[in-house]
This record gives structure tokens, sequence and C-alpha cells, in this order.
């Protein structure tokens, strides 16, 4: 089954797959069900999370929700450990911030067609820490869902384990 954090609905069979479907199962995509992201969860499933999320928002915005799905599905499409790149990084060489957005968008390009608004919400999605600025209100969401679904990924199974605990 394929859900978002604290989210009860199965997204493969809804409008939302229908924007993805044609890139989730991407040998690329796929590889990030290996990488622990934000402790607690996968780099896929934080994409998973990022893109139904963006998804919706812009949907009940009326904004572009079938880019907003794509380039969070994308937006970490990198496959290089942050925690080494940062302890080992040379004056000069760009922070992990701005790296690895540069990083997903190019491999992002590699899977598929990359509008120009995909691509700055993939490029963008670390502002501030970019510097650049949004040039689309879709940017701006997935910059804020991005935060949030950290927050979630990092919180619910704490909150979730001190539920456990108490009822037993």
């Amino acid at each position: 089954m394929l859900k978002a954090i604290c989210s009860a609905k199965e997204l493969t069979d809804n409008s939302y797959y229908d924007c993805v479907s044609d890139i989730i199962d991407s040998r690329q995509i796929q590889e990030l069900k290996s990488i622990t992201h934000h402790v607690s969860t996968t780099r896929f499933q934080h994409c998973i999370n990022v893109s139904y999320y963006s998804y919706i928002v812009c949907r009940r915005l009326s904004l572009n929700a079938r880019s907003a799905a794509r380039a969070g599905l994308m937006h970490d499409l990198f496959f290089y450990d942050r925690r080494e790149y940062n302890s080992t990084r040379s004056k000069g060489q760009a922070f992990h911030s701005m790296k690895h957005s540069l990083e997903a968008c190019a491999n992002a390009a590699e899977i598929t067609y990359i509008t120009r608004l995909e691509r700055d919400m993939i490029e963008k999605h670390m502002w501030p820490a970019t510097r650049s600025k949004p040039s689309y209100k879709e940017t701006y969401i997935i910059t804020i869902i991005d935060k949030y679904c950290a927050v979630l990924e990092f919180c619910v199974p704490r909150v979730q384990k001190l539920i456990r605990r108490k009822t037993q």
C-alpha cells in the first residue's frame, strides 16, 4: 500500500496517482526506498509525503497540482549521504541545501521531461537556504510542505511510541 504520513488514503487508486504513475516506478525513485531520511523514514516515503500533500494543497488552491505532485516526488532525488558530504565539504563547495536541489533536478530530468515550474519547485524547495526566491506560488507551497513533512516524520513515530508504552 502506498500512503502518506498521517493519511489513511491508499494513493494508488485516486487522481494523485494519475499524476505520478509514469515516474514512480522508475529505478531511481525506487532506489530511494533504501535510503534513511529524517531519522525515522526513507527518502522515498518522504518524497511521497511531500508529493501528496503538495498535490492536495495546490489542488485546493486551484494551482498546478500535477506539477506539484511530480516535483514533490522528485525534490530529494539524490543519492549521496548528506552528513558525509557536509563533513567533507571543502571551502567553495555548495552547501547540501543547494547541491542536493540541483542534483535532484538533474536526476529528475533523466527520468522525465521537467517543466519550468517543476524545475523551480525542485531547485528552490530549500528556500531561503537556496537564496534564489521561488518564482511560483507552487514553489512556496512545496517549500512549506517539505518542512511540514520533515516535522511529521520526526515527531509522529516518537508520539506513536509513547502511546504504545502508555497502553501496555
